[in-house]
């Protein structure tokens, strides 16, 4: 009990003295919290970050809620934070620009969840002819040279699958998965192609200088005739589409999105980012030159991490310059 009240003493005291600190400033220069962060800090996560924050945290329910509105809402929305504010427009044109670009990006990120979630929930359907032709599609693409011989065959599990239909492969993530496999074949075919075949023909890894001189002997003649391994890449793909969906969702991609997307990210970023995420991973797997397919869980949790960890980097773009949004920008 005792701890409990002195942790909620401290957090009352340090809320008014924060509250007294940004009184204090903002006499002293003559700007509120909103204007400091937008003419101080550049554009990108680290500004939209602080202005998220400061409006969630501010005392005033139209301020939080602002973080909440429609898009059509934005330009009203910050109309109101201005005349909340007190800030004449005329002589802080910028301003409201900045706010703009921001709140774009903000509402844009929770809309973005919203409709990755809805593709998530919904399952795969072989009844419609919709899911049907994405994922023949997904055939065409990563094998262009073999036409599939019928909709229910074992030549399913040459791209990864595990059985004769796919459709009972995508219940974790629904639609989800089957849209980001096929962005990826259709908008990066080489890559896409080129991950699928190591990933049924696994090259043997040379060990390098750096490794030798901490191996044994014994753990050396091992290692140099041990063979690579493989992995199923379907499943990998839908894998990895939840691996950054719980990035989206924990807020974790704000960092990548708000420094790649000028305005509200859209599932395009999204896709784009697990293309990332696939070919990164792949790389990585051969890196970590696991033992079996049973290692596949701890790998993927290595992976996670150090995509967690750079995200923390308020500069970080996972993708700013990836093949896929290249060849859209190109349309």
């Amino acid at each position: 009990f005792a701890r409990m009240f002195v942790q909620v003493c401290l957090y009352f005291y340090c809320k008014c003295l924060w509250r007294c600190l940004k009184f204090v400033v903002r006499k002293l220069t003559g700007q509120c919290e909103l204007q400091r962060i937008c003419y101080n800090t550049k554009p990108g996560a680290a500004r939209t970050m602080k202005i998220e924050a400061s409006l969630k945290g501010s005392k005033s329910k139209r301020l939080q809620t602002s973080v909440n509105v429609h898009p059509d809402a934005i330009e009203k929305t910050i109309d109101d934070i201005m005349e909340l504010k007190r800030i004449n427009p005329d002589m802080n044109p910028q301003l409201g620009v900045s706010l703009q670009a921001c709140l774009l990006q903000i509402v844009g990120y929770r809309n973005l969840i919203a409709e990755v979630e809805k593709l998530r929930r919904e399952p795969y359907d072989s009844e419609n002819p919709q899911h049907e032709e994405m994922l023949l599609k997904l055939w065409k693409c990563l094998k262009p040279n073999s036409p599939l011989k019928a909709r229910i065959s074992k030549q399913w599990c040459e791209i990864g699958f595990q059985g004769d239909d796919p459709k009972t492969d995508f219940r974790g993530m629904g639609l989800l998965g089957l849209y980001n496999l096929v962005y990826f074949a259709e908008w990066d075919t080489e890559i896409a192609q080129q991950v699928l075949s190591d990933s049924l023909h696994p090259k043997y890894r040379e060990v390098t200088k750096k490794e030798l001189s901490h191996l044994s002997k014994a753990e050396y003649e091992k290692k140099k005739f041990d063979k690579a391994i493989g992995y199923s890449f379907a499943i990998v793909g839908i894998n990895i589409t939840d691996l950054a969906y719980n990035l989206l969702v924990s807020g974790a991609l704000k960092t990548h999105f708000y420094n790649v997307a000028p305005e509200a990210p859209t599932l395009t970023h999204f896709q784009q980012t697990f293309c990332y995420l696939m070919h990164e991973f792949h790389k990585f797997w051969i890196d970590e030159d696991p033992l079996d397919i049973m290692e596949f869980n701890r790998v993927r949790e290595k992976f996670y991490k150090r995509i967690l960890k750079q995200l923390q980097n308020p500069e970080m773009a996972l993708c700013p310059h990836f093949a896929a949004s290249e060849s859209l920008i190109n349309m």
